[in-house]
Formats: structure tokens, C-alpha cells, sequence
């Protein structure tokens, strides 16, 4: 709320965009709810493709996502875009392609799909003066099972970032929050 009144007493307006997919619905109902009672509908769109739509469905849905945000970036604007999660979207692809019988690769996955990742998240970017000051940043979410990061997926969303913040369920239900596990959470990004 305090980033919220400092961004429109500045007259400059944070456009959000959440992409929620493989959720579920009632999830993302709760969500819905959250943000109307928080009055932010005014400036956020939702994406959904829940655990409940077809694998091409939540497969596309980060690439809607995205479009939207880079509508606002292109056009002067500032835009955050929220992909959770992006494990789930994978999870899909790795569906279709065993469909169409790709061959698969480490953990069934097919091989590009660190391009698949890779070419989404670097849409979001910082535009040049000269074309327009927008920008669109990226917050991909990417659910661990266990907690391992090493796993094929994290791995590859880590090594595309600049940076990760690590949650943890047990420091949560400790009481710490943000459940923040500082020891795994990095940032890639130096100071000027």
C-alpha cells in the first residue's frame, strides 16, 4: 500500500499483472477477493489458466501475460508481471510435448524448454528514453518439491534471473515472515 500512494502522488501508476497458472480456482478466487478489498483491480489484470484448464491453455497463458505487460511498457508505462508459477507451465509443456512425442530429455522435460523460459522473461526490460521510458519487470514463481533448488526447472529459471529469493515452509510456520531463507536467496545485480 505505502509503494501504491507514493507511486500516485507521484502520477505514476504501477500496472500489474498476474499470471496464475495451474492454480487452483478457488485460489484464484481468493486472490480476486484480495485484490478487490484492497481496491487494486483498478490496476491489475488477471491472467488465469487454473489446474483445471487443458496443458495448451496454461501453457499460452504467460505469453498473454506478457503481451499485456509489454502493452503498457511500449506505451510509456511501468508494468510488473507475476508468472506463478512457471513450474507449472513447464509441467504443461513437458504434457504436450510427450503428446506429440518429442523426445524427452532430463526429468522428461524436452530440451528447449530453457528456451521457452529464457525467451519469456527476457521480454521484460527497461526501454530507452528515446523509445518511450517504459518498463516491465518480471517476477517469475517457480514451486520447489522439497525445497530443491537444484531440481532441472529452478535451475534453469535461476540461472536466467538476477536473483532468487528463497521461501521456506518451515520458517513460516516458525512464525519468520517473509519466510525468507537469506542463505539460499541471491541478487545478481551490482551497484552503480
Amino acid at each position: 500500500k505505502q509503494i501504491n500512494s507514493r507511486a500516485t502522488s507521484e502520477s505514476e501508476t504501477m500496472y500489474c499483472v498476474y499470471v496464475a497458472i495451474g492454480q487452483k480456482r478457488s485460489t484464484v478466487g481468493q486472490l480476486i477477493q484480495t485484490l478487490e478489498e484492497a481496491n487494486a483491480l483498478e490496476y491489475s489484470i488477471l491472467v488465469a489458466a487454473t489446474a483445471s484448464d487443458p496443458a495448451p491453455l496454461q501453457f499460452l497463458a504467460p505469453y498473454s501475460g506478457c503481451a499485456m505487460g509489454e502493452y503498457f511498457r511500449d506505451n510509456g508505462m511501468h508494468a510488473l508481471i507475476i508468472y506463478d508459477d512457471l513450474s507449472k507451465q513447464a509441467v504443461a509443456y513437458r504434457q504436450m510435448s510427450l503428446l506429440l512425442r518429442r523426445p524427452p530429455g532430463r526429468e522428461a522435460f524436452p530440451g528447449d524448454v530453457f528456451y521457452l523460459h529464457s525467451r519469456l522473461l527476457e521480454r521484460a526490460a527497461k526501454r530507452s528514453d528515446q523509445t518511450g521510458a517504459g518498463s516491465l519487470t518480471a517476477l517469475p514463481v517457480i514451486e520447489t518439491q522439497a525445497g530443491d533448488v537444484s531440481a532441472y526447472i529452478p535451475t534453469n529459471v535461476i540461472s536466467i534471473t538476477d536473483g532468487q529469493i528463497c521461501l521456506e515452509t518451515e520458517l513460516f510456520y516458525r512464525g519468520i515472515r517473509p519466510a525468507i531463507n537469506v542463505g539460499l536467496s541471491v541478487s545478481r545485480v551490482g551497484s552503480a
